[in-house]
């Protein structure tokens, strides 16, 4: 005598879930709803500078000069954030030949900081970009 196996569908075993039998369940739907921002209050622009240095003392005094400037013409700053130095390592052989085995290490260190500043002005942006830094400092400049 052979035996025919149905197929039979689980049900979910919670109690109180309505399930119909037969019926495709559907997946829900998700939706985002975006939040209206009222009439009166204006976006946000952010003056995101970014600035990276060999030397931690020359970084931190043009830091200094660029918040000072920025404080001068009533801006909101935010920071300086002090960002994970970068560190390269560079391994050297000291000699060709007869000492090949004995290497020198050499490093590099760049320093960065963050600085925002919340909805500037005009005034502003015109003293930055007339700022001279020392030599040695590098400056990227985003607007977001």
């Amino acid at each position: 005598m052979v035996m025919k196996e149905t197929k039979t569908k689980k049900l979910p075993t919670k109690v109180g879930t309505p399930v119909k039998v037969g019926a495709k369940s559907a997946k829900p739907k998700i939706v985002f709803k975006k939040k209206k921002k009222p009439a009166g209050e204006e976006t946000k622009v952010i003056l995101r500078i970014r600035v990276r240095a060999y030397e931690s003392k020359i970084l931190d005094a043009s830091v200094k000069q660029i918040m000072d400037t920025a404080t001068r013409y009533d801006a909101t700053i935010v920071g300086p954030v002090p960002l994970p130095t970068e560190i390269k390592k560079y391994t050297v052989n000291r000699s060709a030949f007869i000492y090949k085995n004995t290497r020198e290490q050499f490093e590099i260190r760049v320093h960065k900081r963050l600085i925002d500043i919340i909805n500037p002005n005009q005034k502003t942006i015109e003293a930055l970009t007339n700022l001279s830094l020392p030599s040695g400092v590098d400056i990227d400049v985003k607007m977001l």
